[in-house]
């Protein structure tokens, strides 16, 4: 008897025990899965920060990082020749995050407020709004509990997760990026068979829009262009004027479309100066350019310092060659990015009062400059003035279907001198800007000498390539029907 009343004592020990272990263990896991919470937060913030870093760096913040000799810049060099899917990697890491948050704050709301609270504030509810009684407790109590899952997570999620660390890294976008350069690349090589998918997809899909808007572009030019021909027309065959005419409206019918990148003068061809060089030097270089205006850079030309205007030099013309001459440089220059239109450009020339910008990328990095008569170019086709030289002349004509053109020559150049519809090339030219670049989105590399490329019956052929460029291509044009060709018959 004494060992059974023990043993009924140990057991009413045990039952009071039980309930004290049960709450502790729920609290432990209450703790944990805030705790839980926080870091991944703190891994969305650091992911969704990233993403701003790595794609507002500068061509100055590399070029800084570069000076101080920081040992993550090769990594941060590699990550940014991949945008797309260093883009997507970001992505789905901060969707896991994401979801992860989500689920674990579930299970938590669900300790810290159990269903019978739920189902207690839904009776209440019920009872006392009339409205509210056509739908049921049972739907009422997951509503309540399901609105604040939302509403609390989402909160967290735009704070903490998203405009917080998005503010914090626009203001150290060098600091974070290095120190996220490692992560985001290992995240890169988990996630790159999902990554890459997701970019392949994009891309497909993107294509087939631009092309469905190309086409409708297209067949909307066409409809114009035939409408003008049928509009201006003469009756002498020997008055080019109508044709001037057509060509000039034409011109103004697609100058709203045409971007600075497809009229600008690449960096590789701008006659620029270092702000270094002595004033004998500057004025052989002026002479020997004959140009009015000239950019002054410090170092390169990624760091242009301003705009030398020529006419500055004229009270100056027997100086030394100590000549202090950067006073004279003008410093109000205007950067456009290369993908502007040329009619925002225009107005931007007009409401500046300036004829020349420099046109950077989206990294900041110098592309080359355009002026403004590359921008009327655009609509009254080719000025010639006294200082241009006829060697300047961007193409030679063999016979009537035979063109030889230098390989940077714009492809809007090649249209206008062959009368091509801009939409012929538009599968296949990519992101090609000159007929060099055509050639090597056709091809995917530099072709050898004498090599023949052919699309929709024209006929490209390298006749000079160097280790780095097609200097000068052939170009044949498709054979006319035989009844142009031989009217007569």
């Amino acid at each position: 008897m004494p060992d059974q009343f023990r043993l009924l004592d140990a057991t009413a020990s045990l039952s009071h025990i039980f309930p004290s272990l049960l709450l502790l263990s729920t609290g432990l896991e209450i703790f944990l899965g805030f705790l839980v919470i926080v870091v991944l937060l703190l891994l969305s913030g650091l992911v969704s920060g990233s993403e701003v870093a790595f794609f507002s760096l500068t061509a100055n913040d590399y070029e800084e990082m570069e000076q101080a000799n920081n040992p993550v810049r090769e990594l941060l060099y590699e990550l940014r020749e991949k945008p797309r899917l260093l883009l997507a990697t970001i992505l789905i890491a901060n969707n896991f995050i994401n979801i992860a948050i989500v689920l674990v704050s579930e299970i938590i709301l669900r300790k810290v407020f159990p269903e019978a609270l739920f189902a207690s504030w839904a009776r209440g509810i019920h009872e006392h709004l009339q409205f509210m009684q056509r739908f049921s407790e049972t739907g009422l109590t997951g509503a309540i509990g399901f609105l604040i899952t939302v509403i609390g997570v989402t909160f967290l999620l735009v704070l903490f997760g998203e405009v917080a660390p998005k503010v914090y890294a626009s203001y150290n976008k060098v600091q974070l990026a290095t120190r996220m350069a490692g992560p985001i690349n290992f995240m890169l090589r988990a996630f790159h068979p999902l990554a890459s998918s997701l970019v392949k997809g994009a891309s497909i899909i993107e294509r087939r829009l631009e092309n469905h808007t190309l086409d409708a572009a297209a067949a909307s030019q066409e409809d114009i262009d035939e409408a003008i021909d049928l509009t201006v027309n003469s009756d002498d065959p020997n008055d080019d004027a109508p044709r001037q005419d057509v060509d000039i409206l034409k011109r103004i019918v697609k100058f709203n479309n045409v971007t600075v990148r497809q009229i600008m003068r690449s960096r590789g061809d701008v006659i620029a100066v270092d702000h270094k060089i002595d004033y004998q030097q500057l004025i052989a270089v002026v002479r020997e350019s004959s140009y009015s205006r000239i950019p002054v850079f410090e170092e390169d030309f990624d760091k242009i310092k301003g705009i030398l205007y020529v006419k500055d030099l004229l009270g100056h013309r027997h100086e030394a060659g100590t000549f202090d001459w950067m006073p004279l440089v003008r410093e109000e220059v205007l950067f456009v990015p290369e993908n502007k239109k040329i009619s925002d450009l225009l107005k931007e020339f007009q409401t500046e009062k300036t004829h020349m910008a420099i046109v950077v990328d989206e990294y900041g990095g110098t592309e080359g400059i355009v002026t403004l008569e590359d921008v009327l170019e655009e609509v009254i086709g080719d000025i010639q003035d006294e200082f241009d030289e006829d060697d300047e002349i961007i193409y030679q004509r063999i016979d009537a279907l035979n063109y030889v053109f230098d390989g940077k020559t714009m492809l809007n150049d090649v249209y206008r001198v062959l009368k091509i519809n801009t939409s012929v090339f538009e599968p296949v030219k990519g992101e090609a800007e000159s007929l060099a670049g055509l050639l090597l989105e056709i091809l995917g590399r530099i072709p050898e000498v004498g090599e023949e490329i052919a699309y929709e019956g024209y006929r490209f052929q390298a006749m000079s390539v160097n280790t780095r460029r097609i200097e000068e291509v052939l170009i044949t044009l498709p054979e006319p029907p035989e009844a142009e060709a031989n009217p007569e018959t």
